[in-house]
C-alpha cells in the first residue's frame, strides 16, 4: 500500500506588469511561494504603479517518498526551485487569465509539464526554509537503489540452422519450412 504523501500548503505570488506586445495588455508571471499561506483566490497583495502582485492561489506541495532522487536533483541546481504549473483560465469571469494547477520540487515532474506544452510552467526560486524541509525529507526517506546488471541468456542466437527457423522459438512442425540446402550425391 503506497504511502501518502507529505504536504505543505504553499502560496502562489503571481505578478502582473504591462506588455511590450501590441496584443497583450499584460504579463502574468510567478514570482515567489509562500510556504504555509491561508487560501485565496487572486487576492492583492501589492500595488505599484501599473505593476500589480497577487496571492493567486494556495496549493498543497506534497513530497512522495518515492520521489527522493528528483528532489535530490532539484536542490543541487545553481538555485533551488519550485515549479508553478498555471494552465489558461478562459471561463474565468473576474478576467484572470490562469488558473494555478500545482507546485512540484521536482524537476522531472517540472520537465513532464513543459514537455507537454499545454501549461505555463514557472520557476520560482525555494525560499531558504523550504530547502531545509526539503532536504530534512530527503535525508529521511532517501533510499538509494542498488544497480542490477541484467545478464543475457547463453543461448546463441546467431546460429544458422537452415530450414529450421529460428532456433528461440519452440516448433513441432511447419509446412512452410524451406527444403535442406545441401544435397547428398
Amino acid at each position: 500500500m503506497p504511502q501518502a504523501p507529505v504536504s505543505l500548503p504553499l502560496g502562489i505570488v503571481v505578478r502582473r506588469t504591462p506588455s511590450v506586445s501590441r496584443w497583450a495588455p499584460w504579463v502574468y508571471k510567478a514570482v515567489s511561494v509562500v510556504p504555509g499561506a491561508g487560501a485565496a483566490d487572486w487576492q492583492v497583495m501589492r500595488e505599484e504603479g501599473d505593476v500589480v502582485e497577487y496571492h493567486a492561489a494556495t496549493v498543497p506541495l506534497e513530497l512522495w517518498r518515492t520521489d527522493t532522487e528528483a528532489y535530490l536533483t532539484g536542490l543541487s541546481a545553481k538555485v533551488p526551485s519550485i515549479g508553478v504549473v498555471m494552465r489558461d483560465a478562459t471561463e474565468r469571469e473576474d478576467g484572470h487569465p490562469y488558473e494555478v494547477l500545482l507546485a512540484t520540487a521536482s524537476p522531472y515532474e517540472c520537465q513532464d509539464y513543459a514537455d507537454s506544452g499545454e501549461e505555463l510552467l514557472e520557476l520560482v526560486p525555494m525560499p531558504e526554509g523550504l530547502v531545509a524541509l526539503v532536504r530534512d525529507f530527503i535525508e529521511e526517506h532517501h533510499e538509494d537503489e542498488v544497480f542490477v546488471k541484467r545478464r543475457r541468456d547463453k543461448k546463441r542466437v546467431d546460429a544458422k540452422e537452415d530450414g529450421r527457423g529460428d532456433p528461440r522459438i519452440s516448433q513441432l512442425s511447419d509446412v512452410y519450412r524451406a527444403p535442406r540446402s545441401g544435397r547428398s550425391n
